[in-house]
């Protein structure tokens, strides 16, 4: 039902979203979930954690140690990636899972946490936008550099 193309797009949306996390770039992320939300993962179900740019940069910065060049210092690395994509609905959905890797001063370069991302999409002004983000953690190491919280 889906075209290659469109999932070629949503797979640059996936890699997007881990490169402006990457670059400390908070506004872009927010940006990525204009018309969407982002989810955390809970025995009950997915609990809407922000929605909407602001909101979602928001709890970004609340979230995200940055450091003095302006990045967490980490690598997100998003694997195993299935896409389905209904191209005439305008719809899609993804499931991958993700490495975040993170040196710092005070911590080399390790695994710092391993999960699950479940993700809707919807095509509008012309583009795939995320319309939600689930997110799991699997695995975690040493967060104590990375997260505020």
């Amino acid at each position: 039902m889906g075209s290659a193309d469109d999932a070629r797009e949503i797979e640059r949306l996936l890699y997007s979203y881990a490169d402006a996390v990457d670059a400390g770039d908070l506004a872009a992320v927010g940006d990525l979930f204009r018309d969407g939300r982002v989810c955390g993962e809970t025995p009950d179900g997915p609990v809407t954690l922000a929605e909407g740019s602001e909101a979602v940069e928001a709890f970004y910065r609340s979230l995200v140690r940055m450091y003095d060049d302006g990045t967490p210092r980490t690598r997100h690395v998003t694997t195993n990636v299935g896409v389905d994509v209904d191209s005439r609905a305008g719809t899609a959905s993804a499931a991958s899972t993700y490495t975040v890797f993170q040196a710092t001063d005070e911590l080399p370069l390790q695994a710092i946490i391993v999960g699950r991302y479940r993700d809707t999409f919807r095509r509008t002004r012309g583009r795939w936008w995320f319309e939600s983000r689930t997110m799991r953690a699997d695995l975690t190491g040493d967060l104590s550099q990375h997260l505020l919280r």
